[in-house]
């Protein structure tokens, strides 16, 4: 517990501090929220351009604590608003992080999201340990997108801590980042609806289906989505609108999103700057600053060179084939109006009706919120709102494009991307037009909304924020540790019939089934309780177990045999593989582990 939290504690502390600092750069002295992205985005930058150089994380874990000193030292005595932002900052942060520490209060215990969910966090582990080790690897090669990884692994070098609590607090800080960015839509708002709009549009309920299931790259994007928007619109307040760098926190934004999430990253934002410069020119005449966005064009294209080869490599990925199987973790296509936030599920995967809520729940939850949907289009419409509007429009036009000419899985994540953007197209318009009734101040009221109005986004605020808590309290947490090994083990194991002796701990509390037949998928895979057999069953080739505790591959200490008559195949720490002597049984009694039935999971 202690070490996730201080991970998340670096995340949030650096990501604040080097983003303010770099907004302070562009000339723009006060407390900025777009600060959370934008230290984000860098972070995420510098530890993947350090954490291959000599050390594999430790130069990394020292660059970014330097950062952040030279980041305060530069915001000393210039910084404005700093007061104003902390006291309209903090609630924001402690709801968010209570929120995501849910899943691990639920479960008893912290360990590695998403377990029996989705397995993909073990990959990320596994990619992340040998980064971590100076070795290569096949996302490595393939030019997936590490920035996240390179943060986790400078983490656990800098703090000492395990990879998966590296993890965990990068994940629960995007949790924590994400409604904090979204108070620069609502910094004139009192106290209390500021907090809970920001919320509702950080932690909108699939960004935090997604967190439950250890998908942290998505969760990131979307936050970096959503600033980018914000951004836009910051250029265009009078604070903003004579800087020459205006442009330039969008920028990084965009730098973090292509470390992040390479190439298709820059869908949402490129599709939002296009259609905001074309509505500004059809509403004013007037194109964006020539100068303004070049320099941030030159910015962006400066950081991102190192990245361009590993991009096109990465257009390659298994992902992208649209005749392949397209499903991941999914049970079919993911319906598009989960994006408005009412979806009465623990599991966003589940159609309308299959989960505790009848059909009709779904159903009035997502006419309600359509309603609002419109009505906000329309009121952002009538006061100019074209940024938010333009993130609206390019997030629909990619989800169409994934879900005509992509798979099941990546139209999913256009869903998951959208939602803080949808979420923010409902609750803004409404917090607005009742700036009296919540408390906006004095010389910014222009509006008295309607009682109606004041309901009706009271409603939504709370129904959203209900689906989101079922999502967060229904995470799956698995084992608090990992060790690459008993993945290692697979090119010996092959298609053999293996039996894993687990705890009962493991098997019961932590998800260790799945996880175990994820870790060996490929294989005939039976999966034991300690001390619940007496002999291997007949056709088992391998047993795994673990070390004995004090034990140790190299300290000469005698490993006991779990049944009679096996022998030491290999041992690799925690793990000890054992082989049946002689001929074994053809037919196996264990099921066959393929990496579909892996993935995808229970049916619904």
């Amino acid at each position: 517990m202690i070490a996730t939290y201080a991970a998340v504690m670096v995340v949030c502390g650096a990501s604040l501090v080097i983003g303010q600092a770099a907004i302070g750069l562009c000339g723009h002295r006060r407390w900025s929220w777009l600060a959370p992205a934008v230290g984000l985005a860098l972070v995420c930058a510098v530890c993947w351009a350090t954490v291959r150089l000599p050390g594999h994380g430790v130069i990394s874990a020292i660059a970014v604590p330097v950062l952040v000193v030279a980041s305060i030292a530069y915001l000393w005595r210039r910084l404005e608003g700093g007061g104003e932002a902390l006291r309209a900052g903090w609630p924001v942060a402690l709801v968010a992080l209570l929120a995501a520490s849910l899943p691990f209060a639920v479960e008893g215990h912290f360990g590695i999201l998403g377990t029996s969910f989705n397995p993909d966090m073990s990959q990320h582990l596994l990619v992340t340990a040998r980064l971590a080790e100076g070795h290569s690897s096949q996302l490595l090669v393939q030019g997936y997108p590490l920035g996240p990884h390179s943060v986790v692994a400078a983490i656990s070098k800098g703090l000492g801590i395990g990879l998966v609590q590296g993890f965990s607090g990068l994940s629960m800080a995007v949790m924590v980042l994400a409604p904090l960015a979204a108070l620069a839509a609502f910094r004139e708002l009192a106290a209390l609806p500021r907090t809970a709009a920001a919320l509702v549009v950080g932690l909108t309920y699939v960004v935090a289906s997604y967190f439950a299931q250890g998908a942290f790259k998505e969760t990131i994007e979307a936050l970096f989505v959503l600033a980018f928007v914000l951004a836009l619109r910051e250029s265009t307040r009078p604070e903003w609108r004579d800087l020459r760098l205006r442009f330039l926190p969008a920028a990084l934004i965009a730098v973090g999103a292509v470390y992040v999430y390479s190439f298709p990253g820059l869908i949402w934002m490129a599709g939002a700057f296009v259609i905001w410069a074309l509505a500004g020119f059809a509403l004013e005449r007037r194109w964006p600053e020539p100068r303004a966005v070049g320099l941030g064009l030159l910015v962006f294209a400066v950081l991102v060179a190192p990245e361009i080869g590993r991009m096109i490599d990465f257009h390659k990925f298994e992902t992208f084939d649209p005749n392949g199987p397209g499903l991941g973790n999914l049970f079919g296509q993911v319906s598009p109006f989960e994006a408005l936030g009412i979806w009465p599920s623990g599991d966003f995967r589940l159609a309308a009706g299959d989960g505790a809520v009848p059909a009709i729940g779904y159903y009035l939850g997502v006419a309600f919120a359509l309603v609002l949907l419109v009505y906000g289009a329309a009121r952002c419409w009538r006061r100019r709102e074209t940024a938010i509007l333009s993130g609206l429009a390019a997030a629909a036009i990619a989800y169409l494009g994934a879900r005509t000419g992509g798979t099941a899985y990546t139209a999913a994540k256009a869903i998951e991307i959208a939602s803080p953007l949808v979420a923010l197209t409902i609750v803004l318009p409404l917090a607005a037009e009742n700036a009296v009734v919540l408390g906006m101040r004095e010389e910014v009221r222009s509006q008295r909304g309607g009682t109606l109005g004041l309901l009706a986004g009271a409603v939504f605020v709370l129904a959203a924020w209900v689906c989101s808590a079922l999502a967060f309290a229904n995470a799956p947490i698995g084992p608090t540790s990992y060790s690459p090994a008993l993945t290692g083990l697979r090119p010996l194991i092959a298609e053999d019939s293996t039996l894993v002796i687990a705890s009962p701990t493991l098997l019961a509390d932590e998800h260790g089934t799945p996880y175990i037949s994820w870790e060996l998928r490929g294989g005939r895979v039976c999966i034991a309780a300690e001390g619940e057999l007496d002999e291997p069953p007949e056709g088992v080739r391998f047993v795994v177990t673990r070390e004995p505790a004090g034990s140790s591959s190299g300290g000469g200490a005698i490993v006991e045999a779990p049944f009679p008559g096996l022998k030491v195949r290999k041992i690799a720490p925690p793990y000890v593989l054992w082989q049946v002597p002689g001929p074994v049984a053809a037919k196996s009694p264990c099921p066959l582990i393929a990496v579909r039935q892996a993935r995808q999971g229970p049916a619904p």
